[in-house]
């Protein structure tokens, strides 16, 4: 990581000034100047005291940069409302597909116009939180963008949920916990998740015991969770969104499982004990799916 101060650059340009005028003019110190050139972050105050000189705010002066390509690609798109580019597609197509695997009634031309718009032409009726959902999701893809380089922590994932699930008829429901663990033990897929009572200690232990080194332990990392099934709904989609954050993390390429391939996913998930191969290779798949948007977009990373 490091700070851009591009912006200083613009307005000294527009003011016909040098840095070295700058600093006279202001009283900064020959160090703070050479901490700048170095992209190094300076005092808050004197950030301040530049931006009032200037009359604009500290973050037109200075921003904070990634060596990630791929993470600052998007990072620049979403700040910039930038559509047509990396972000927009990878908002559109994931949250399309992740919302799909979970019974969205959603088309994807209809979830391109929600985010492009903020609008829908539906016809023969759409559930209101299918609507809700898809926009929340976006906002939670914007969350992952922006926290993607934090270590993963519990209250990361709790913020996914409740950014997830905000405004929805389960957020209505008295026993439903919007940001928290689930209340009520559930199953998936027929299958006994953990109970309750067992969720806090098992999250602290998985994360615990996370390590990533690539692709493959983020990707058991998602199996782990969603044995365990957290939250009372939207397990799915926030474990794909922590995939997400997790690979832009660690500078791997993300994946995006398809609602066509659900069916492998959840074999992939469900057969994880017998044959790990199963949902490596649909997430594997899921990733020369992002890949291919890369290469859309001419992104080498």
């Amino acid at each position: 990581m490091y700070y851009s101060y591009d912006g200083l650059e613009w307005f000294l340009s527009a003011k016909g000034m040098t840095k070295t005028s700058l600093a006279a003019e202001l009283g900064i110190s020959s160090k703070t100047m050479a901490k700048m050139s170095r992209g190094e972050k300076i005092a808050d105050h004197v950030l301040k005291r530049i931006a009032d000189y200037f009359s604009c705010s500290v973050t037109e002066l200075c921003a904070e940069k990634t060596n990630n390509l791929l993470l600052q690609t998007l990072r620049d798109e979403k700040d910039a409302k930038i559509y047509g580019g990396l972000y927009h597609e990878l908002q559109v197509r994931m949250t399309y597909n992740s919302n799909h695997i979970e019974g969205s009634k959603l088309s994807e031309d209809q979830t391109r116009l929600i985010f492009e718009t903020r609008t829908i032409n539906a016809t023969g009726g759409v559930p209101v939180d299918d609507i809700i959902e898809t926009v929340n999701h976006f906002r939670a893809i914007d969350y992952v963008i922006d926290v993607a380089e934090d270590e993963l922590t519990e209250e990361i994932i709790k913020e996914l949920h409740r950014i997830l699930k905000q405004g929805t008829a389960d957020a209505s429901l008295s026993w439903f916990a919007v940001g928290d663990y689930k209340k009520r033990a559930n199953v998936v897929g027929g299958r006994e998740t953990a109970k309750p009572k067992d969720v806090p200690a098992r999250m602290k232990a998985l994360l615990a015991a996370y390590d990533p080194k690539s692709v493959e332990d983020i990707i058991a990392f998602h199996h782990e969770f969603e044995i365990i099934h957290p939250f009372q709904d939207g397990n799915g989609r926030v474990g794909r969104l922590i995939a997400l954050k997790e690979c832009l993390h660690y500078g791997i390429v993300p994946f995006i499982i398809e609602d066509a391939k659900k069916a492998f996913y959840y074999r992939g998930l469900a057969e994880w004990e017998n044959e790990k191969g199963y949902l490596i290779d649909t997430c594997l798949d899921g990733q020369d799916t992002f890949k291919r948007l890369l290469a859309m977009f001419d992104i080498d990373v």
